[in-house]
């Protein structure tokens, strides 16, 4: 686990405020107490998959119950894919005609050791009772800041907490 902590002096240089991770505290320094807003962050991320389904459909990893996710060549959806730890919670969006988060799954192992095509192997999760459109999607504040919606083609797309549960109903 990585630690950062970032501290920042005021003009007078008598006041210090630190945030440090992978929580985040704010901290005064002259009286070591917390100024409040703390959050706890989770170590687990969560990741939207995207697949044309007529290659490799939601249904192809239902039956397959595991897989490994390939054919990933744009850099920053590689970075994603190297980044992935297991356990973490996955959105399976159809591409093409379809347009729709259709199921989830989950991270089983990650092999990063040839950093060009890491090997990520996902287990299926379930079908999405009601799929989220693409339409839908982009009518969804939470989601105006999204790569899903700005950055069109990248077919790995990371995902806060409120955007995987808006896409499952969970």
């Amino acid at each position: 686990m990585i630690w950062l902590q970032l501290c920042v002096r005021g003009a007078s240089g008598d006041r210090e405020i630190c945030i440090s991770g992978p929580g985040v505290r704010f901290v005064d320094s002259n009286s070591s107490q917390s100024l409040g807003m703390e959050s706890v962050q989770s170590d687990v991320m969560n990741y939207l998959l995207k697949t044309e389904p007529t290659v490799y459909s939601f249904a192809n990893l239902d039956r397959d119950k595991t897989t490994i996710w390939d054919g990933v060549t744009n850099p920053a959806a590689v970075k994603h894919l190297r980044e992935m730890k297991p356990g973490e919670r996955l959105v399976i969006y159809h591409t093409g005609d379809e347009k729709s988060a259709v199921g989830t799954a989950s991270v089983v192992s990650v092999d990063p050791s040839n950093p060009k095509t890491p090997l990520v192997k996902i287990k299926v999760g379930k079908a999405i009772g009601q799929p989220k459109t693409l339409a839908e999607i982009k009518a969804q504040k939470l989601f105006a800041d999204s790569p899903l919606v700005r950055q069109g083609r990248l077919s790995v797309v990371p995902l806060s907490d409120a955007q995987f549960k808006w896409l499952t109903g969970e």
